[in-house]
């Protein structure tokens, strides 16, 4: 008896030592929806228990997490309005975050607002995704954007590491294109949307910028309590990277939202360099990421 009770505490032991891949937190925010007052809404509230679940209890690779390898992700969903019942239009922002070695920084990753994140929900819709056929928006969304999470991080700990992900993330994409309404899965419209996102991560002209994810980030923060000057060359690198893909990609979905994670962060590492380090970086990020050019402007002319 007391053999078998061991057994089954080390069987607990070890069960809760392997994990799932994401540690996703879901907001589902239905202000908007509850305004309108037209109809009850009042099962809504079981979406967040349902896409938590969903993201957070599927195993989406053959790969063995610790609880603490875990990825930190979030999904913040907005719903916007409902013309019929169950038919909701919706935007959501996807943000991934990765801890950077031997700190308690946690570096973003990826940001990206889906602004057609639109699905069909009742009580009684099934929640099940099936890999090699369309079933409905909502588990394909949800699919795609745990494939997208995973090959964002794995591009940053070994190079075109996302590879796999990637590939099941476009396959995720045609089957949509196939059997849903929503045109942010076709070609057409929108250049932000989740297609064109999904074209870009497996463009061949955007393989020298995911490669210079992973410099920046395994090479570069990883290390940048040793050697933050060469944390800064390998940042004006990249940089010059994306310019070079710029002039034959612009208004690229994939840089775009690279900038709205890393603005900050870039700002933050180079200001701490040399006079013309610092001014080569203005004239990049102000040519790359022009919104923010009076931010980026405090790089010239605050001095050290």
């Amino acid at each position: 008896m007391k053999a078998i009770y061991v057994l089954a505490v080390l069987c607990c032991l070890f069960s809760s030592a392997q994990a799932q891949e994401l540690n996703c937190q879901v907001t589902v925010n239905s202000d908007q929806l509850f305004a309108q007052q037209k109809t009850d809404f009042s099962y809504v509230g079981q979406l967040k228990g349902i896409i938590t679940e969903f993201m957070n209890n599927r195993r989406w690779s053959n790969d063995q997490f610790a609880v603490s390898e875990r990825i930190n992700c979030s999904l913040n969903i907005n719903l916007v309005k409902s013309l019929t019942q169950g038919v909701f239009e919706a935007t959501a922002q996807i943000i991934v975050t990765r801890p950077v070695y031997g700190t308690n920084y946690e570096t973003t990753i990826f940001s990206y607002v889906d602004r057609s994140f639109n699905f069909v929900y009742l009580p009684t819709t099934p929640v099940y995704f099936r890999d090699n056929q369309f079933s409905d928006d909502l588990t394909s969304l949800l699919a795609f954007y745990a494939n997208v999470i995973l090959a964002v991080d794995y591009d940053t700990f070994s190079k075109q590491g996302g590879n796999l992900f990637i590939q099941r993330a476009y396959a995720i994409t045609n089957l949509a294109q196939q059997g849903s309404p929503n045109a942010a899965w076709q070609t057409g419209g929108d250049r932000r949307n989740r297609f064109w996102l999904i074209e870009n991560l497996q463009n061949q002209q955007l393989l020298p910028f995911r490669d210079g994810l992973y410099t920046y980030h395994r090479l570069g923060l990883d290390a940048f309590a040793v050697n933050p000057v060469q944390v800064r060359k390998q940042t004006l690198a990249l940089l010059s990277t994306i310019r070079t893909i710029g002039l034959q990609l612009p208004n690229s979905v994939l840089i775009n939202s690279f900038f709205d994670a890393k603005s900050q962060e870039l700002y933050n590492i180079l200001y701490e360099g040399t006079p013309a380090e610092r001014k080569q970086a203005f004239d990049l990020l102000a040519y790359l990421d022009p919104a923010k050019t009076e931010s980026y402007r405090k790089l010239i002319t605050e001095g050290q």
